[in-house]
């Protein structure tokens, strides 16, 4: 277990007490929030995973550290609790219904996990967890309509549309998974030319790699590479921001946001990505409204800052006798 200290503690501001729970396939985040907004014993645990019963297994370990948790500051109560996680998710039922790392399909977390902590519980989308924090907390907050792109090792996103996150039932936001070459490398989802194939930091390297014959570890490699004057290096980089133009002409078009927040891995090429990536939008672009580019701010905290504002908002809902 890795355990980092209390973080920025004025983010987050006075409300109720909640545990907050973002898991990952790796690593799972966990914080007790007080009603001061501060959050305590952030730390980092191995997500267990267990082909036999997923879902039953994680929410056990949550169950453990939320005793962790709970007695590491014991003044503090919570009066709710919420956990995001990847894969397809449906917010209203309270359902994971498919996530291939975490290995469950149609897994009723929210009702195991009530059972488990006895607290009301709040679940959802790691990524439009994330959105949702940059939206109220972060990079995003002077605009209602909002694409928020994480770049990693794959490409997902969350929408904000009129100040709400917008999950369609689960299945919105996946940009990453939006056609960008129908004669494209097979992608792991089991189609064809995903955006994820050619612009994620992870098919950066891997396309270069392919194509040079020499390894690298990561996208910044072969963005150093380009700049060092590499043909192959430049190409794979430029067509990895095409690509991401193209995408994003699409989505203005029929979104019309006011802002993209770009995150993950890639976002800290900076200016490498962001200029070129702005110079070949607004090529493609006409009439449409031009969305600006912004820079995520909460870093690796936002899943786990957007997933303590859900408890947070549960727990008021509850507390006026409505929903959230």
């Amino acid at each position: 277990m890795v355990e980092h200290p209390t973080h920025a503690p004025t983010l987050l501001g006075p409300g109720d007490a909640v545990l907050a729970f973002d898991v990952g396939g790796t690593d799972t985040k966990s914080a007790l929030v007080d009603a001061s907004g501060r959050v305590l014993g952030l730390r980092r645990t191995p997500t267990p995973l267990d082909p036999s019963d997923p879902a039953a297994t994680i929410v056990a370990k949550l169950a453990s550290l939320a005793g962790e948790h709970l007695a590491g500051a014991p003044g503090v109560r919570p009066m709710a609790a919420a956990i995001s996680v990847p894969g397809l998710v449906d917010e209203v039922t309270g359902v994971g219904m498919f996530a291939s790392n975490l290995g469950w399909r149609d897994a009723p977390i929210r009702s195991l996990a009530e059972a488990a902590l006895g607290l009301p519980v709040a679940f959802g989308h790691d990524v439009r967890a994330a959105g949702d924090a940059e939206h109220r907390l972060g990079a995003a907050r002077a605009y209602g309509d909002v694409v928020v792109l994480a770049i990693g090792t794959g490409i997902a996103s969350a929408l904000v549309l009129g100040g709400r996150p917008y999950a369609g039932g689960g299945y919105a936001g996946e940009i990453g998974h939006s056609l960008a070459d129908p004669f494209g490398e097979p992608c792991a989802c089991g189609a064809i030319g995903c955006l994820e194939t050619i612009a994620s930091a992870g098919a950066i390297a891997r396309r270069y790699s392919a194509a040079s014959g020499t390894p690298v570890a990561g996208a910044r490699e072969v963005l150093d590479a380009a700049t060092a004057g590499d043909p192959v290096a430049r190409r794979v980089w430029d067509d990895a921001v095409e690509a991401l133009a193209e995408a994003l002409a699409r989505l203005v078009a029929v979104l019309a946001p006011e802002a993209v927040v770009i995150g993950g891995g890639l976002a800290q090429a900076g200016h490498a990505l962001f200029s070129p990536l702005g110079e070949r939008l607004d090529a493609l672009l006409s009439f449409h409204r031009r969305p600006v580019l912004v820079h995520a701010e909460l870093g690796d905290d936002a899943g786990l800052l957007g997933t303590a504002l859900a408890a947070r908002d549960l727990a008021a809902a509850r507390a006026r006798g409505g929903a959230p």
